[in-house]
């Protein structure tokens, strides 16, 4: 009857990553950092373990000579969340 829910997702830090991302196209690490209120080194850590799992892409640059990296979903992070939040709602 209950599934089990996605250790990946079910991290507090990288769920509250990926449902930001959910309602936000592509965002940057500075605002990620001050909506979740992380440190740098552990969204840093959290980011990089999502990207590993491939269910976000992030994209690194330069914007007025100081470094730039936004994060977007990727399908498989969409599909992941959306398959996390229905097997929460069987427990509710």
């Amino acid at each position: 009857m209950y599934k089990n829910l996605d250790p990946l997702l079910h991290a507090p830090l990288r769920l509250a990553i990926v449902s930001y991302l959910m309602t936000h196209s592509k965002v940057s690490f500075k605002v990620l950092k001050e909506i979740t209120e992380a440190s740098s080194g552990n969204l840093s850590v959290q980011l990089k373990k999502l990207e590993e799992a491939n269910y976000l892409r992030m994209e690194k640059s330069f914007f007025e000579n100081y470094p730039l990296t936004q994060v977007t979903l990727t399908q498989k992070g969409i599909a992941a969340f959306e398959n996390y939040v229905q097997n929460l709602k069987k427990y509710l």
